[in-house]
């Protein structure tokens, strides 16, 4: 079996794992043991598509993940911007902090 068809095997086994959670869920109720059951299921989901990404040797799937180097401009930033913007913590000039 190719690494390939084993990974598809396990999300195919995986997918099937979340149908069964719900309908598990449908009999039991959203309490807090069924809605960790749920988001283990979930992370799974996540942890495999990490495993095929980085098996597979794809690019990451999230924009910004890369190594890209941004230029940040040495010139100041335009006044104009920062007008009715609130000072952070400070709250709004014509206010008084608690």
């Amino acid at each position: 079996m190719s690494l390939q068809d084993a990974l598809t095997a396990v999300e195919r086994h995986l997918t099937e794992l979340i149908r069964s959670v719900a309908r598990l869920e449908e009999q039991v109720g959203t309490g807090l043991d069924m809605r960790r059951v749920r988001s283990d299921a979930n992370h799974l989901r996540e942890s495999l598509g990490l495993l095929k990404e980085s098996a597979t040797g794809a690019k990451p799937a999230r924009p910004g993940t890369g190594d890209e180097m941004v230029p940040i401009p040495d010139a100041p930033y335009d006044a104009k911007l920062w007008t009715d913007a609130e000072d952070e913590g400070l709250g709004a000039k014509d206010r008084h902090a608690p």
